[in-house]
């Protein structure tokens, strides 16, 4: 499975969102989205769900975070995905990807992992949200230096991370 490179388009999708509605990249025309490949129960994603929920706080109106969840994995049903949203206050959609088609497209490999789109939706970052799921007060701000950089008209600085957390949970 490839992966996108820096600059590559990232590809067009809909899905639907645990609140009803279908959402798709193109609802974002001219704002830089940050697609999360994300799930209900890796505790990486655990760890960095709040950070990435304040993220799209504090950029609403700016640009926008995607989470999408393609994991076959007990603990990520559509059911699973809007108690999760429910108790944890999502502001960001939280999207259901059953066929796998847009992680596969994508070349998502780990939850969470950051796939930083700029206006044009083209790839500016690729990696982790920040540089320590332990710890926010000293970690480096990957993804804010990231959307910082792209909403400036400029590349991020650090463009690529290594993504840490769990498998992406395949279909057999």
């Amino acid at each position: 499975m490839a992966r996108l490179a820096l600059g590559d388009p990232g590809p067009t999708f809909s899905l639907p969102g645990v609140d009803g509605r279908e959402h798709a990249l193109a609802d974002h025309a001219g704002t830089p989205v940050a697609v999360v490949f994300s799930c209900c129960h890796c505790p990486y994603v655990v760890a960095w769900e709040d950070r990435l929920n304040a993220i799209a706080r504090d950029y609403a109106g700016r640009a926008a975070l995607l989470a999408v969840n393609a994991n076959h994995h007990i603990g990520d049903t559509f059911e699973h995905m809007q108690e999760r949203a429910v108790e944890k206050g999502f502001v960001f959609p939280f999207l259901r990807d059953e066929s796998q088609d847009v992680a596969a497209a994508y070349g998502a490999q780990r939850t969470p992992e950051v796939f930083l789109l700029d206006a044009e939706h083209r790839l500016a970052y690729h990696g982790a949200p920040d540089s320590d799921y332990t710890d926010e007060t000293g970690a480096e701000p990957w993804l804010r230096r990231a959307l910082d950089a792209v909403l400036a008209g400029e590349s991020p600085r650090v463009a690529e991370t290594p993504p840490v957390g769990c498998t992406v949970k395949w279909a057999a």
